[in-house]
């Protein structure tokens, strides 16, 4: 009987021996690095990571965060005291980074030449008079250019308690910015824009809360109950949904009489708002909360002797909370467009607020807007407005439902 060693020739008998005595490896083990994180993810992390993709959605993020920030602290945005009055129909202000040389320079002047940090030129009357509008010809002046300054000293407001005299941007010396011109009155257009976002977002934004509570909880009772309820519920729906809603907006905010407090006609204008728009959205959360209630988890639920109650708020209540957020950015657009429209009307907010429906009563002639272009500016807050938050909506649903 011979001994066969155990390796082949041409192994080193050492090597093999380390082998033998080396643990063992199984076959199926991966040796390569992972770069894939093990960690789990939650629910808003996935949406968030989705939405940050989306350019469309963040842009519209950025703009909306934009938009509540300046409306929460309009007073220190706003430049100008918006009821505070100046030259009528005035033309926005010239920005510029350059400076001329003139004859005699009046004391303080900038030095001529090209400047780093812009300078304006604020506009003046003259004495003569334009021979198609019988208005005081205006011009900017080019003899007293003032710097541009951040966080400058301006008209005395009041926020959170305290008084506050500084500003977002302002003059130099104080005078007078009319960046975006001024009205009819006077008054600075984009103080009177800033201002006004507080009012128009206000309505916005308290109707959508209380459509969004009042659908989804409507929506998903009749989804859930069913039956008789639903159907003779769902008839009502369908009448409130066959209103002409504008003739009927005009309608119900004619009741209203001029002489009514302020805060009156808003809680009546946001009333009749929330009054016509919870229909749609309770259609929409009905249709997902009838899918919803013959899915596994819940049949289960019910077959274990769950509440109603819980069965609501625990599986079918978050179910239907992504597309109730997808409806509300969706929602808020329309509604700042319906106040301003109604506000053209004025039919929504009264003197002494101020909307961008209402300031946009100023443009009601075509004589008005083709003398004065620049009081056309309210529609750009609205257009950025509509914009900004469509385009989060649109960035949340392919974020939300990916599939």
């Amino acid at each position: 009987m011979t001994f066969e060693p155990d390796y082949i020739d041409g192994d080193d008998p050492k090597r093999r021996l380390s082998d033998q005595l080396a643990p063992p490896v199984d076959e199926g083990e991966d040796l390569r690095i992972s770069t894939v994180s093990t960690e789990s993810q939650s629910y808003l992390s996935l949406v968030w990571q989705r939405l940050r993709r989306s350019i469309p959605g963040m842009l519209g993020l950025t703009l909306v965060t934009i938009l509540l920030v300046v409306s929460l602290f309009a007073q220190f945005f706003a430049p100008m005291n918006p009821k505070e009055a100046d030259i009528a129909f005035a033309p926005p202000d010239r920005i510029s980074f350059y400076v001329p040389e003139i004859e005699n320079p009046p004391e303080g002047r900038p030095a001529p030449g090209w400047k780093l940090w812009p300078v304006v030129y604020p506009i003046v009357e003259s004495d003569e008079f334009d021979p198609i509008t019988f208005q005081p010809i205006v011009s900017p002046d080019y003899a007293n250019p003032q710097p541009l300054r951040l966080f400058a000293k301006g008209w005395n407001y009041e926020m959170l308690g305290m008084e506050f005299e500084r500003h977002f941007i302002g003059t130099g010396d104080g005078s007078p910015l009319h960046i975006l011109g001024t009205d009819k009155l006077g008054r600075d257009i984009l103080s009177r824009g800033i201002v006004g976002s507080q009012i128009s977002l206000a309505i916005a934004l308290s109707s959508i809360t209380l459509i969004t509570i009042i659908g989804t909880l409507v929506g998903i009772t009749s989804g859930y109950i069913g039956g008789r309820f639903d159907l003779w519920f769902q008839r009502f729906v369908e009448i409130i949904l066959a209103f002409p809603q504008l003739p009927f907006y005009l309608a119900l905010t004619t009741l209203i009489p001029v002489t009514a407090p302020s805060a009156l006609f808003l809680t009546f204008v946001v009333l009749v708002i929330v009054g016509l728009g919870w229909a749609q959205l309770s259609r929409e959360v009905r249709g997902k909360t009838m899918a919803l209630r013959q899915v596994d988890y819940v049949r289960a639920a019910m077959a274990v002797g769950a509440r109603d109650g819980r069965i609501i708020t625990r599986h079918i209540l978050p179910n239907v909370m992504s597309h109730v957020i997808v409806a509300v950015t969706l929602g808020i657009p329309t509604i700042v467009l319906l106040e301003s429209f109604l506000g053209f009307l004025g039919f929504a907010v009264k003197p002494p607020l101020i909307s961008w429906g209402l300031m946009l009563q100023d443009a009601g002639t075509f004589s008005v807007i083709g003398s004065y272009p620049w009081i056309l500016s309210p529609v750009g807050f609205v257009l950025i407005t509509v914009f900004a938050f469509n385009a989060l909506g649109d960035g949340l649903r392919d974020a939300i439902d990916p599939y």
